[in-house]
């Protein structure tokens, strides 16, 4: 008898939805958030928000980097590249939070928190890192 798999089964059916069946992949994350480049809108789960959010840190280092070698970190072309390169990943890494605000029946508003020191980034990990709601709430159908 496979206990592993006897636990599975007594489970309730919407636990078991928001498991592995429908989480996202890396690729699929990062394609999922450049095509909903500004959308706050709808719900996000959060596979697709932390594959994401791994992606913009690998870039951003690997960017960094890069234009350090090339540039030199004394430049003002050096700032401005990672002005923008900021600016170009946080649009979408924002509105990916708010839907995934969203996908735990709040708003996305809340992201507003990281403004206060070290408390406010703990608590939206804390938020982001919630399980969903497999129900429709007043952002729209889980996602899918």
């Amino acid at each position: 008898m496979d206990i592993g798999r006897h636990w599975r089964e007594d489970e309730a059916p919407e636990r078991r939805a928001n498991q592995k069946g429908n989480a996202m992949g890396f690729g699929q994350a990062i394609s999922t958030c450049l095509s909903s480049y500004a959308n706050f809108n709808g719900r996000a789960r959060r596979s697709e928000f932390w594959w994401f959010w791994l992606f913009v840190v690998i870039v951003q280092v690997v960017v960094q980097t890069l234009i350090a070698v090339i540039v030199g970190t004394d430049s003002i072309l050096y700032s401005l590249l990672l002005f923008v390169l900021a600016i170009a990943l946080a649009i979408p890494l924002y509105a990916a939070g708010a839907r995934r605000l969203h996908d735990t029946g709040k708003s996305g508003w809340l992201q507003l928190l990281i403004l206060i020191p070290c408390a406010g980034i703990i608590i939206l990990i804390v938020l982001w890192a919630q399980q969903g709601s497999g129900v429709d709430n007043q952002y729209g159908a889980p996602p899918a």
